[in-house]
């Protein structure tokens, strides 16, 4: 059977990935794979002599052996640190906030518009803020001064209806990844960086940056200057980090890195549990301003991506996060 590279360079661009492994996983395991949506991959079906299940894209979780109360309420950034609070786990904490009047009835007071503003002021106007629902790092980003704050909030409620709102905290970014309580990999997260050639300037090449970040459905970084001016032209190969969300899919970078304390991997496996998840990705903080005990939860993902996997070849971890998702379905025997 042909690598994993090999296997994706015959299928379409628009693809989704999970649905690459998945049909991949099938040819290493002998179950039967169809699309079932005229080759979008969006809906497949995968079937064993005794059993079928369907798989979807969009809303769909990849891992139907989260169920689906668990993987709602993890989705839910408020309601997930409530959960983990509850359970003794440090997170970010933060407040939520509704971006328009719909349902205004239906809801208590407190967590308004002019809430939002309440709270960003008591934060000395300095937060970080992301869509409470969201993904993919979209419109994940620090906001400072009132100005920049009101012009967020019109361009985040365009795509959302509502926002956490969360102090600024700074550490070493971990993923780890957990299968039913086994840590299948960790990786450290670095933020995005732009490559200077020499001829532009930071500025012309963040427009181009944040053109591709538009292309694939997720929100421009604004960044600020830091050290130098966005219109100074740098040697070239200097590198240009972008300050804020470090996700791989807004240009982030990943590398396999266990953290310094154990444990860090005891409080991700907490935090699955807390929220009754079988697959998370549990995304936490360290060395919360260089204090070497200090961590906190970021958020728990449960329906993690696992481009990085492919990207660094590790077909073997791909095969063994499907082949568990086989065998909790019934599709494989243990």
């Amino acid at each position: 059977m042909p690598g994993l590279s090999e296997f994706r360079s015959g299928k379409p661009g628009f693809y989704p990935d999970q649905s690459v492994y998945a049909e991949y996983a099938c040819g290493h395991y002998g179950l039967a794979f169809r699309d079932l949506d005229t080759g979008t991959g969006l809906l497949f079906s995968v079937a064993s002599t005794k059993k079928i299940v369907h798989f979807g894209g969009g809303r769909c979780s990849w891992y139907p052996q989260n169920d689906s109360t668990a993987a709602t309420l993890a989705s839910d950034k408020y309601f997930a640190n409530r959960i983990l609070e509850d359970a003794g786990l440090a997170t970010l904490g933060g407040e939520y906030f509704f971006l328009n009047e719909r349902h205004r009835a239906n809801r208590p007071s407190g967590h308004e518009r002019e809430d939002a503003l309440a709270c960003f002021r008591e934060l000395n106007a300095s937060a970080f803020i992301k869509p409470l629902t969201g993904s993919r790092g979209d419109f994940a980003q620090t906001v400072v001064g009132e100005a920049e704050f009101r012009e967020y909030l019109v361009a985040v409620s365009k795509y959302y209806d509502s926002i956490l709102i969360q102090p600024i905290v700074k550490g070493r970014e971990y993923r780890i990844f957990l299968l039913d309580d086994e840590v299948v990999y960790c990786v450290r997260k670095s933020p995005p960086f732009l490559f200077s050639d020499g001829v532009h300037s930071i500025r012309e090449l963040l427009m181009t940056h944040n053109d591709g970040l538009l292309a694939r459905g997720l929100s421009p970084i604004a960044a600020k200057p830091d050290g130098a001016s966005l219109d100074a032209v740098l040697p070239a190969g200097t590198r240009w980090e972008i300050p804020g969300r470090m996700n791989l899919s807004a240009g982030g970078s990943m590398e396999f890195e266990t953290p310094r304390s154990h444990a860090v991997l005891a409080v991700a496996r907490n935090a699955a549990r807390a929220l009754n998840l079988r697959v998370a990705a549990v995304d936490m903080f360290t060395e919360i301003d260089g204090t070497a005990d200090s961590m906190a939860i970021i958020e728990v993902n449960s329906n993690p991506s696992i481009r990085f996997l492919e990207e660094s070849q590790r077909d073997d971890l791909i095969l063994k996060i499907w082949r568990r998702t086989f065998i909790a379905m019934g599709l494989l025997d243990v």
